[in-house]
């Protein structure tokens, strides 16, 4: 029976945006009572201004700076500034040294505060009448003052604190806020100088004990070299930097007889080599044999006489005497060559035969040594660690006495990080009460105040006054508003188009032909929660109109309880719906003519024992479906839902339900519960009318202007609002099921 309409979402307050003109409304509204919360606020402020006692605060500026003036260039006063953190974290430091109280104490000491009347005076405590405080009050008490009125500020973006000191006593303000900067920065000095003397008895003890261990490892390292033999090579200034703690005599002694050995096996290597060479093949084409000078000579000269007798041949016989001559001269110099060849090989074999014996004596005097050093090793293994020991001590014990000697130095010349700037002076006046302040915390408390009692207000008063509230409040769409009318004048006033209950239920009707998509629901229920709403004017006036629109409209009067459409219309009640129900009628004699053009009556008919379980059968199914295919559209009249089961029923087999509202007769809570049972039974609120609407008494608890006399412009604003909504729900609602 739904007939197309998609699911709305009501029931569900409206959150809305903050609106100026609703917040000017609801000041306006309760503009009598934030005007007395605020006057009485003001009130307050100038007492308590005029009770206060006048307090004066002295400054003093100091400047903190988180790294000393360093006078004799040591590193001993550096602090480290690597990052803002750090520079931050060491600020908060020095803010928390001053809040001390450590420092009210030398304060209160330096101005001989505890148990003083005229400090007493200052901070506004009344004398002790005689009694005589035992010290330790005195002093605790004395430190709470100090400390309670002394502040501290720092900016972010400085390193300068102000120092602020209040007390009824302006010359004790001064005082108190110079002695405060003053020991502040005596405090940092002495702080300074305990740690140096900490650290000059901390090195002097440290001094003492280092010496003590430098001594006993040098005497155990001689002990020990004298008992293995261990002679070493060792530079003491830079032992702590030789990793292997000098060289021994007899490893530096086979050290260089390797080399020697290594020397003298390259050069049995290379004799071997020429001995080789001059041994192998023909002597003269040996390079030992030919770079000697004299076979040079030899052979140049038998090279000459060759060439002499070759001419000489060529000229003369063999038996001449000039050849025989030269062949005697040849003979000769072969055997000088010979004679030459001979020493060179024996001069190169000795050179073999001495390189081969250096070697072998050289080998076996490193073979010696190596087995000295091996056992020179294995006893070098404790001479190490005692050599390593005596020279972490003797650096140890260097680093400590330098460091000792520039403490000593330093110690008395203590430069401070923390400067005086300005010296707090005698304030000329008072620094409270400040009446303008006062007054303008008071205009704030009383600001609150009256914005916490206006929403209390707001949120107890839950009736449904304006129909803003029936969209923030219950989540319904407003579709129409009545104007109030006098109840005898209200069917007179429907007759005349011109009057504004007609005009309102045209713009009524219009925003319910917006209803969905398809334009207004074929089957419409008109409901209340409660008796007397109007709902069955507006099925009346509903009916009518969509008529007038020549709509064939069917007006069904399912009040089985409390008929009254057979009233409106002058009909008897013999015949109707309950007739028809139970098979006594057909509609044709049910049915009636209204009067009006294309508008139909069905009343009631006789009130039955029972009308829910009439209502419940399925008869009245088979009635609407016959009545949805004879009109355009069916309006039924139905009985409140609240207490009764029938509204519920009825809203679950037709198309869209209408609940009406008096203005300021429901509330929020009773609302709430028949938007609940119409949403347990299924039924489709399609929104909501508000009737009987005051709009002169409404201007009190809304924003809107167009509540006055002026209604022609708020119906349009109204019904072209309501259209649009219901429009965009009908088309989220379209959408939804197609994507379905």
């Amino acid at each position: 029976m739904a007939g197309g309409f998609g699911e709305l979402n009501y029931g569900e307050p409206v959150v809305e945006g903050f609106d100026i003109r609703q917040l000017l409304s609801i000041v306006r509204t309760y503009l009598v009572s934030i005007i007395a919360i605020l006057a009485a606020a003001l009130v307050i402020g100038v007492i308590m201004t005029m009770l206060q006692t006048p307090k004066y605060t002295a400054s003093a500026s100091v400047q903190i700076d988180n790294v000393a003036g360093n006078v004799l260039n040591t590193d001993q006063n550096l602090q480290s500034s690597s990052t803002d953190w750090d520079v931050d974290r060491f600020l908060n430091t020095q803010l928390d040294v001053l809040k001390s109280r450590v420092l009210a104490r030398r304060v209160a000491e330096r101005l001989k505060l505890h148990g003083s009347a005229r400090f007493l005076r200052a901070m506004e405590l009344p004398g002790t009448g005689g009694a005589v405080m035992d010290r330790k009050r005195t002093e605790e008490m004395t430190l709470a003052l100090l400390r309670s009125n002394m502040a501290v500020n720092l900016p972010r973006q400085s390193r300068i604190a102000n120092i602020a000191f209040v007390s009824a006593d302006p010359q004790i303000s001064a005082e108190v806020a110079n002695a405060y900067a003053e020991e502040f920065i005596q405090a940092n000095l002495l702080r300074k100088f305990e740690s140096s003397a900490y650290a000059r008895e901390f090195l002097s003890k440290q001094l003492a004990e280092t010496k003590l261990k430098l001594e006993k490892s040098e005497r155990d390292l001689n002990s020990y070299s004298r008992s293995t033999g261990i002679i070493r090579t060792r530079d003491t200034a830079s032992a702590a930097k030789d990793t292997d703690q000098g060289t021994s005599v007899t490893t530096a002694s086979l050290m260089q007889l390797n080399e020697a050995a290594n020397a003298a096996k390259a050069n049995r290597i290379a004799a071997e080599g020429r001995w080789r060479a001059v041994s192998q093949g023909l002597s003269l084409n040996s390079r030992e044999v030919l770079s000697n000078s004299t076979v040079q000579n030899l052979l140049t000269k038998k090279a000459e006489l060759e060439t002499e007798l070759r001419e000489e041949r060529v000229r003369h016989l063999r038996a001449h005497p000039s050849v025989l001559r030269l062949e005697a001269q040849i003979a000769t110099v072969n055997q000088q060559l010979n004679s030459v060849v001979g020493s060179v090989r024996n001069s190169v074999q000795q050179d073999y035969q001495a390189a081969l014996d250096a070697e072998q004596t050289l080998a076996n005097q490193v073979s010696a040594l190596k087995a000295d050093t091996l056992n020179e090793q294995e006893s070098g293994v404790q001479y190490t660690i005692l050599a390593r020991e005596a020279d972490t001590n003797r650096a140890l014990y260097d680093g400590l006495l330098q460091r000792y000697k520039e403490v000593t130095a330093s110690a008395g010349v203590a430069n401070s990080n923390i400067a005086l700037i300005d010296k707090a002076d005698v304030p000329l006046g008072p620094s409270s009460p400040n009446l303008f302040v006062n007054l303008a915390y008071a205009l704030f408390a009383g600001t609150l105040l009256a914005g916490l009692l206006v929403f209390i207000r707001m949120q107890l008063d839950d009736a449904i006054r304006v129909p803003e509230d029936v969209e923030t409040k219950l989540g319904l769409p407003i579709l129409g508003i009545i104007p109030k009318a006098e109840s005898e004048e209200i069917f007179a006033l429907l007759e005349d188009p011109k009057s504004s209950i007609s005009e309102a239920y045209n713009s009524l009707r219009g925003a319910i032909g917006f209803s969905s998509t398809e334009g207004a629901p074929r089957t419409l229920l008109v409901t209340s929660s409660a008796a007397s709403e109007g709902k069955s004017t507006t099925a009346h006036a509903l009916a009518i109109g969509f008529a007038k629109l020549g709509k064939r409209v069917l007006l069904v009067d399912v009040d089985l309880r409390r008929p009254s459409v057979h009233r409106q219309f002058g009909f008897d009640n013999e015949l109707g719906l309950s007739t028809m129900l139970v098979g006594r009628a057909k509609s044709a004699a049910a049915v009636r003519p209204s009067g009006f053009e294309n508008l139909s009556i069905l009343p009631a008919g006789p009130i039955p024992p029972s009308p829910t379980e009439l209502l419940a059968s399925s008869q009245l199914l088979d009635l609407i479906a016959e009545f949805r295919e004879d009109y355009d559209l069916v309006v039924l009249d139905s009985p409140p839902i609240l207490g009764l089961a029938d509204a519920p029923m009825l809203s679950s087999v037709v198309d869209g339900t209408l609940l009406v509202i008096e203005s300021e007769r429901n509330r929020r809570g009773v609302l709430k519960g028949t938007l609940r049972r119409m949403r347990l039974a299924k039924g489709r609120v399609i929104g909501a009318v508000l009737t009987k609407f005051d709009a002169a008494r409404a201007a009190n608890y809304t924003y809107y202007y167009g509540y006055g006399y002026d209604y022609y412009a708020y119906e349009s604003r109204t019904e072209k609002k309501a259209g649009n909504g219901l429009l965009a729900r009908g088309r989220k609602a379209m959408a939804s099921r197609s994507d379905a």
